[in-house]
């Protein structure tokens, strides 16, 4: 039987809606599963440009879901990829049926916001995909069903073109938003530290604007404006990937798409073991964990030491993805969710 799922995500550019629902939609596809994404126009996270108030921005953003509203009602399964506007619950309860509405959360967007109100969208689905365990355990008592989906990556998107011969430089590399970067600049005296003792080696970060480094140098620095495809590119040509998080709530929710997306690329990876992190370095040493700032300088001045390691640690990164977090893998979870769902 074939299904029909609508799905509404936070823009066409952010990276739970890539992450979390467009990337499966051809797999699910060949599944039997025909998923059509509603994105949000304007984006769910764009700032609110001068002169407009915010609520007339919000409700563009609103708009451009209930525009959607006819379609889902006449869904198999209605799929919401976070809340429709951050940290608030609107009108989600309005997108189909609650009997058919699944809620798919992939960060702790409990810990911000209105109080309550993503439990209050949970209590009103037929479930919550929830990004790991932790999540899960958070939503256990606000829904009828929760279900776990790790994020997934897909490994042929990601893999390595032939090095560039005249580049010979070692290459410590970080993807994500400048959201995300005050966790990159508490590891910034040892990447210095590592940087100068090794001359041929850079630091490249893939984001929609450069970090505002203070103790690294210009020569020894690069930056990549993000798009899709320059994404990719920048991983390839990397030797390292780094992910560096706090030892808190917000960063226990998260769900390891950086050190996926490197494992992805072959890359080892030197990471934080917090959360999801944690429990894929303790699997098959696939990276080092790193939380002081000497083990960061440690493991980096290893892994760029000792190649063929890092090397090897890349090849069991690749093949955890193959096993547990591929598309293909997890588009089949999500097919049985979603089965289970337009069943009742």
């Amino acid at each position: 039987m074939t299904l029909r799922v609508v799905a509404f995500t936070s823009g066409a550019t952010v990276p739970s809606s890539r992450f979390r629902v467009r990337q499966f939609v051809p797999a699910l596809a060949a599944r039997g599963v025909n998923v059509t994404e509603y994105p949000s126009a304007p984006e769910k996270y764009d700032p609110v440009p001068f002169g407009i108030p915010k609520f007339v921005w919000d409700h563009r953003r609103t708009r451009s879901r209930t525009r959607a509203f006819a379609a889902a009602a006449d869904a198999d399964v209605v799929w919401l990829e976070r809340e429709f506007l951050a940290g608030r619950r609107t009108v989600e309860h309005r997108a189909g049926t609650a009997s058919k509405r699944v809620f798919d959360v992939d960060d702790a967007i409990f810990l911000s916001g209105e109080a309550g109100f993503s439990e209050a969208i949970a209590s009103e689905c037929a479930a919550v995909i929830a990004g790991n365990a932790w999540l899960a355990e958070h939503y256990r008592p606000h829904a009828r069903r929760v279900f776990v989906v790790p994020t997934a990556v897909d490994p042929a998107a990601w893999a390595g073109g032939d090095p560039d011969p005249a580049d010979d430089r070692f290459i410590v590399g970080w993807t994500g938003t400048s959201a995300n970067f005050r966790y990159l600049l508490d590891i910034e005296e040892p990447l210095a530290a590592f940087l100068a003792g090794a001359p041929r080696a850079c630091v490249r970060v893939v984001a929609d604007r450069p970090p505002p480094w203070r103790a690294l140098r210009a020569a020894q620095m690069e930056f990549v404006p993000w798009s899709v495809e320059a994404e990719r590119r920048a991983v390839r040509g990397m030797d390292v990937g780094l992910m560096p998080l706090a030892d808190e709530p917000w960063a226990r929710g998260k769900c390891a798409a950086k050190m996926l997306v490197y494992m992805a690329a072959g890359l080892p990876c030197v990471a934080a073991p917090v959360g999801v992190n944690g429990e894929i370095l303790a699997g098959d040493d696939v990276g080092i964990a790193a939380t002081a700032p000497d083990q960061w300088l440690a493991a980096l001045e290893r892994l760029h030491g000792d190649r063929d390691d890092a090397r090897a640690k890349g090849a069991r990164g690749l093949a955890v993805v193959h096993r547990e977090f591929s598309v293909e893998v997890n588009a089949a979870r999500l097919e049985a969710i979603f089965r289970t769902v337009a069943a009742g």
